[in-house]
């Protein structure tokens, strides 16, 4: 029974080497922060004091765009972003407009996918900016 119990031990200790050397080596690499800057976010109380210079983009699925958005707010998603951003370039968008985009939560990343996109392919000059706390604040906000 004791030689069972060394030879566990003795096997979860090598389990446990690799993965202690990997955080130890890679320790300084690990996003601990958000992939997005602070100054890349806007609270809902900002966002709404724009007002009509405010451009709601919901990077949201259409089916959860479809149950409920932000008034005004027009669908711009990765899954249809090829069928979406010229519609959305042609109909909505307007180069004096600051754009707000959004998803499910804070911890959503479909807004900052969008928004990137919109930057760098797109190459919009508008101020884009990734709602803080996304549909989640809006929602507490609204009350």
């Amino acid at each position: 029974m004791k030689a069972l119990l060394r030879q566990s031990v003795a096997l979860l200790a090598l389990a446990l080497l690799p993965a202690a050397v990997q955080a130890l080596y890679f320790r300084d690499r690990i996003p601990w922060q958000s992939r997005v800057a602070e100054s890349d976010l806007v609270s809902v109380e900002m966002a709404r004091g724009w007002g009509a210079s405010a451009l709601w983009v919901d990077a949201r699925p259409a089916e959860e765009f479809e149950r409920d958005h932000i008034p005004g707010a027009v669908l711009l998603n990765e899954d249809r972003w090829s069928e979406l951003l010229p519609q959305f370039l042609a109909t909505q968008w307007s180069p004096e407009k600051k754009i707000v985009v959004y998803c499910s939560a804070e911890s959503c990343n479909l807004a900052e996918d969008v928004a990137r996109r919109l930057k760098e392919e797109a190459k919009l000059p508008n101020e884009i900016r990734i709602l803080k706390g996304g549909w989640e604040a809006w929602l507490k906000k609204k009350k």
